[in-house]
């Protein structure tokens, strides 16, 4: 893993309890899920959904990798999708950038398939915008993570999840073009990044 990257994390494992407690709760019903398949031996899906697929979604799909890689679970396949397809926020990329990811265009499209790197040894993380039920994305067999309210929403219905869990950040995206757009962006980051460790911490 990037020195960048570790030293992140390691710092935010020692601020578990600014996490609410009823947040808490609402976590570790992901972490259950883990453990269960883990138990099994089966494959683990996590598919992060929100709105547009630009933001906190993508935020969801590289911090729940990067968690699993930092404790050690194996067989963690994770993945986002939307209601609709946009393109991965250049926002929300160069806020990973800044915690020290190396992020790759692999083509020219607006919405540009971006291959994000944790490290050197692993394969990295492809995001690209896309509807929760991409064929790219498991179909049978996964938890879906909603990521925001208004996909909470529109997604009444999810075919093939065995868990459906609402975890809903406040958008980055309406401090766009202000100020404050760099630390809003960071802050979501890091409370993603967060809630996520803490996710993957109680299965050791």
């Amino acid at each position: 893993m990037f020195q960048s990257i570790k030293t992140y994390c390691d710092n935010l494992i020692t601020e578990f309890d600014e996490i609410p407690t009823e947040r808490k709760e609402v976590l570790e019903k992901i972490t259950q899920y883990i453990a269960k398949k883990a138990l099994l031996n089966e494959s683990i899906n996590l598919i992060y959904i929100c709105t547009h697929n630009s933001r906190r979604s993508h935020f969801g799909q590289v911090w729940a990798k990067v968690a699993s890689e930092y404790y050690q679970i194996k067989n963690v396949h994770t993945f986002s999708g939307g209601t609709e397809a946009t393109a991965f926020n250049i926002n929300a990329i160069n806020a990973l950038k800044r915690v020290g990811f190396d992020i790759l265009p692999m083509n020219t499209d607006i919405n540009a398939i971006c291959h994000v790197s944790f490290d050197n040894t692993e394969k990295p993380i492809e995001c690209f915008s896309k509807v929760y039920d991409d064929f790219k994305n498991p179909q049978k067999e996964f938890a879906a993570i909603m990521t925001c309210s208004d996909a909470e929403e529109n997604c009444p219905f999810i075919p093939g999840v065995e868990l459906r869990i609402g975890t809903t950040y406040d958008d980055p995206k309406a401090f766009d073009n202000t100020p404050l757009q760099d630390a809003k962006y960071d802050e979501r980051c890091r409370q993603i990044a967060l809630e996520t460790l803490y996710v993957f911490s109680n299965l050791n």
